[in-house]
């Protein structure tokens, strides 16, 4: 057994509360169970107890064994001094706090429903598994599964609206410079989006501004920050953007040029760096008020016509500098769109509307449902186990249950993992 068993019985109070009596044969009514601790200290914060009719609010801590309070150095920590109740699945060892005074004792071992341990040593059983509950998630109510995922995907967009108010802080709160370098990051894609942000940061945002309404100069700004103007290319296109660059760098010489290299290797053509780039600046170029375009737009059709987009018209006949291809516009695709949407836009919006205090989450979810899934290895095995709508707000939770819960085994603090150990064998 775990620890985080006894965290899962504690907190949903998974165990007989007949009769309850600490170790030291006090009466015990709970009255508040506290709030999970992520931090150092104990395990519950805030907790309520009424120990033999006299209130109590403090900490509450939790150990399979009393003496773990030892082995874990509790007694030398004043953190632990304000602990009201150890609860414990064997007591073995009285702990008392600093004045002497005997910390009370709730000992589960005979309390907890012999069905619900055996559930979680089941669960945990199957590490062969992809995942600990792929024999149960089959028949698991679709309704549970659904508002879990929906819980996943707003849990999913807070740690991203996280990340995104650091990015935030160090602009000054220049949204538009956020937003350009997000778009950087998902025009890269997976394998370039470091680099492509790397790109966005080597550039001061108000060059990026004044170049702004010159997709050419945009583009041999970010061509060269990039590295890619380096070569002697006898390429009329190529030798112009050379050119611009050179003058761009004499007349701002504190650009440092990006710290990754764009990698052309295992890409499609239609997604090398040359192609991506010309786009985002085509893209940039042509709207002025992007952010508060995205900030004002609700509905899937409008962002097509938003992201409506293409390579700058040398690149209909190229995917490098100096050789020619067949004939083909490098329009952004539906599908690279739908993944600009859910990398950039969702998150956006959704951490714009934090910051002003709002709560948007019913029309982000509602939004989500209208964009196609997107395929990868971690979605199709899920597809396997049970059936589920197409949609970004499925395989975003997805995701997010899979890195955060099955990977981790962290099944105690999933709604799934709680239905699968607290039903009746």
């Amino acid at each position: 057994m775990k620890e985080d068993f006894l965290h899962y019985v504690w907190k949903f109070q998974k165990f007989s509360a007949v009769n309850l009596k600490t170790n030291q044969g006090e009466h015990l009514k709970i009255l508040k169970t506290g709030q999970p601790n992520q931090n150092a200290g104990p395990d519950f914060l805030l907790g309520e107890l009424l120990i033999d009719h006299r209130k109590w609010v403090g900490q509450i801590e939790i150990h399979l064994k009393s003496s773990d309070w030892i082995a874990h150095g509790h007694e030398e920590d004043l953190a632990y001094d304000n602990v009201i109740l150890h609860v414990v699945w064997e007591h073995d060892l009285e702990i008392k706090r600093k004045d002497g005074s005997e910390i009370p004792v709730l000992e589960l071992n005979q309390r907890v429903d012999p069905g619900s341990l055996q559930n979680y040593q089941k669960l945990f059983s199957t590490l062969q598994k992809w995942i600990n509950c792929e024999d149960d998630l089959p028949n698991m109510e679709p309704f549970l599964i659904q508002n879990w995922l929906e819980r996943l995907y707003i849990e999913r967009l807070e740690a991203k609206a996280e990340s995104l108010m650091k990015r935030l802080e160090k602009s000054k709160f220049n949204w538009e410079a956020v937003l350009f370098e997000q778009l950087c990051k998902n025009f890269g894609m997976k394998l370039n989006g470091e680099a492509f942000l790397s790109l966005a940061e080597s550039i001061p945002y108000n060059l990026i501004q004044k170049l702004r309404n010159n997709a050419t100069d945009l583009e041999s700004l970010l061509m060269g920050q990039t590295g890619l103007l380096e070569k002697d290319i006898d390429d009329p296109y190529y030798v112009k953007l050379q050119v611009t660059y050179a003058y761009i760098k004499v007349k701002y010489p504190y650009l440092n040029k990006a710290g990754i290299r764009p990698k052309f290797f295992r890409l499609r053509p239609v997604n090398f760096p040359t192609i991506r780039i010309s786009q985002l600046c085509q893209l940039w170029s042509s709207r002025p008020h992007f952010f508060a375009e995205i900030i004002d737009k609700w509905k899937l059709s409008e962002f097509y016509i938003l992201f409506e987009a293409k390579a700058n018209s040398y690149w209909d006949t190229h995917y490098n500098f100096g050789k020619k291809s067949k004939e083909f516009e490098k329009k952004l695709t539906t599908n690279f769109i739908d993944n600009l949407i859910v990398n950039t836009v969702l998150p956006l919006k959704f951490c714009y509307a934090r910051f002003q205090g709002k709560d948007i989450s019913e029309e982000i979810i509602a939004l989500a449902q209208t964009i196609k899934a997107e395929r990868n290895t971690i979605i199709s095995k899920y597809s396997k186990l049970f059936p589920f709508e197409n949609s970004t707000l499925v395989s975003q939770g997805l995701l997010q249950l899979h890195s955060n819960y099955c990977k981790l085994n962290n099944c105690i603090n999933c709604a799934i993992g709680n239905k699968i150990i607290g039903r009746a064998n």
